[in-house]
């Protein structure tokens, strides 16, 4: 999730690949800081969790052709591709719930809000834990 603002582009991502490596990154240029950027393994048992999440959202099973595009206040990438599904929604940066409110999928809009925060959560307390940092989300 990312947008370009008065400080540039600033960005929060996360990758997982199929052998377990996290790969973090956390641009902010607020005070000229320099991107964050970690490495790290995740055991079998985070992986199968993270799948769990990933299956109890639902989020493979949603149309985003009803959400709103990117626009001045950033976009929201997800890319999964798991258990031979894969999806890829782009869709405007959503902020808060009440940004999902307004749009033609609202509910649509919630599973992704919703699964965002956990990954977010859960991302953060890894890298927390494992380095030790206070990472800017």
């Amino acid at each position: 999730t990312g947008h370009k603002g008065r400080y540039g582009h600033e960005f929060f991502r996360f990758e997982i690949d199929k052998y377990g490596t996290l790969k973090y990154a956390n641009n902010s240029n607020y005070r000229r800081d320099s991107i964050i950027q970690k490495t790290l393994q995740l055991s079998p048992t985070l992986i199968n969790e993270i799948q769990r999440i990933i299956e109890d959202s639902e989020i493979m099973h949603e149309d985003s052709s009803k959400w709103p595009h990117q626009d001045e206040n950033g976009r929201l990438q997800l890319e999964i591709e798991m258990n031979g599904q894969s999806i890829n929604i782009e869709t405007a940066k959503i902020s808060s719930l009440a940004d999902t409110l307004s749009t033609e999928d609202p509910e649509g809009l919630r599973v992704l809000y919703y699964l965002i925060q956990d990954f977010k959560c859960l991302i953060l307390s890894i890298i927390s834990l494992h380095f030790k940092i206070k990472p800017i989300a």
